[in-house]
């Protein structure tokens, strides 16, 4: 495969150091939340020492809470431990020119211990590592595509969040699901954005309104699957950061306000092997003309979201996206080219795959794959059958599942499921489990508008 536009060799940076083109490296990785952290090097620091022996950072990135603050009660890292350091690594295949930022490369890289120099079991790029080597071993190439939903206001973040996020204007005016003449309108930053990511190795694929007022969708094309978390991460980077530039703001929250659409990020999967998709095949499900390893994925894919729904909707605001009639769905069901499904099967021949409906576009991309991995692997080795292909409104078939409503009942399922402790190992589950019971405390503690509203008068 080609390498796309904008990504770089180190034999193809050392001119542009030189030349002046480029004068710093942003070397980073994803946290618990997908947030991309790290430090800016100086272009010669970089070449005459991190490009070889990378870098350094405080251990309690990965385990500060969304405001920075360092949590008590992990184990992997807390102030009777001193706050040490982990040795960030830099993978050189993700190094990439930010062409939204002056003079800057970004590298994406992995986090290992300090002293034996082994990856970090809790950091997520490690977990999907942890499962792409599985898939490896059996023979698998995964590749994948995040469909990411966002929506656009005319406020800063800075304005924004003197408002306290209140009464913010959002870009357009009318739902613009599809609608040309709105998307014109904010094709100022929406076609900035897919510019600056094609020139910065995340080749776009398109860009349209979806169902809200300024909300949008940009999708980028496939990859092998840790290519495509990179993307993910590179992609909300940089829509963030542009929009900051331009004076205005962007939202990937799941759910933004009570009568606006939700914002999700569907993932699409298949697996290949040999160079061919190994997911169509002489079985007839339905429309669907499929192999055993579809069929087997699927069913363990579905079988384990009990298991891993922290990892698909990692906050308590993801849950709020799950109404009926929205557009997320409500019940673990799967469907051909049924978008009311949580699981809808689309494409055939090489193109079939699997788009899973679930995650909003809060996910963290690396643990959501992570666990897709897991789930069908898992599938396939225990020939999980998926449930009986539906055909009509999944929003009223009462006889499949509901998906788990509430980040409280998710932390349950995840605390006593086996399969997540078999998957992530003990240590890394207790980790996680600790970091979603943080996150639902937080909420736990405060008070609301929507209790403000309702009980100040009148209770």
């Amino acid at each position: 495969m080609s390498k796309a536009p904008g990504m770089l060799t180190l034999d193809e940076l050392a001119p542009r150091f030189k030349a002046g083109d480029i004068d710093t490296v942003l070397m980073v990785f994803p946290d618990l939340y997908g947030r991309l952290m790290g430090k800016r090097l100086d272009a010669d620091f970089f070449l005459e020492n991190a490009e070889k022996h990378g870098t350094h950072a405080c251990d309690y990135l990965l385990t500060v809470d969304m405001e920075m603050e360092p949590v008590p009660g992990y184990r992997f890292a807390n102030w009777e431990k001193g706050y040490g350091d982990v040795h960030l690594v830099p993978d050189l295949a993700t190094l990439r020119v930010a062409s939204w930022l002056d003079k800057t490369v970004m590298l994406i890289c992995d986090v290992e211990d300090e002293k034996t120099h082994r990856p970090v079991a809790q950091a997520p790029r490690s977990i999907l590592k942890h499962q792409i080597a599985k898939a490896s071993a059996m023979g698998y190439t995964v590749m994948a595509a995040s469909e990411l939903e966002y929506y656009i206001f005319q406020e800063s973040y800075r304005d924004a969040a003197a408002k306290r996020y209140h009464g913010l204007q959002p870009a357009g005016w009318y739902i613009e699901d599809y609608h040309a003449l709105q998307g014109a309108r904010e094709e100022h930053f929406n076609g900035a954005v897919r510019r600056h990511l094609k020139r910065s190795g995340v080749p776009v694929e398109n860009s349209k309104g979806e169902w809200g007022m300024g909300q949008h969708e940009l999708n980028v094309r496939y990859a092998d699957v840790l290519a495509m978390a990179d993307r993910h991460a590179v992609y909300k980077q940089c829509l963030k950061e542009v929009a900051d530039q331009m004076g205005i703001s962007v939202t990937f929250m799941a759910k933004y306000a009570a009568d606006r659409a939700g914002s999700s990020c569907h993932l699409h999967v298949s697996l290949w092997t040999e160079g061919r998709n190994a997911f169509p095949g002489q079985l007839q499900l339905g429309p669907v003309q499929c192999s055993d390893v579809f069929r087997w994925f699927l069913g363990g894919w579905i079988a384990h979201v009990p298991d891993f729904m922290v990892f698909y909707a990692p906050t308590v605001n993801s849950y709020k996206r799950y109404q009926t009639g929205s557009w997320a769905p409500t019940r673990l069901a799967w469907s051909y080219d049924n978008r009311t499904a949580g699981f809808r099967v689309v494409g055939r021949g090489d193109t079939l795959r699997i788009e899973c409906r679930l995650p909003g576009a809060d996910c963290n991309p690396y643990l959501a794959y992570a666990a897709v991995l897991a789930s069908g692997f898992d599938g396939i080795l225990k020939k999980i059958e998926p449930p009986p292909l539906f055909q009509g409104d999944v929003y009223v078939a009462q006889q499949f599942p509901q998906v788990p409503r509430t980040l409280h009942q998710a932390i349950d399922l995840f605390e006593k499921s086996e399969f997540a402790k078999h998957t992530l190992g003990e240590e890394v589950k207790e980790h996680y489990l600790h970091f979603y019971r943080t996150e639902q405390a937080a909420y736990d503690r405060a008070v609301t508008d929507w209790e403000r509203q309702r009980y100040f008068e009148r209770i």
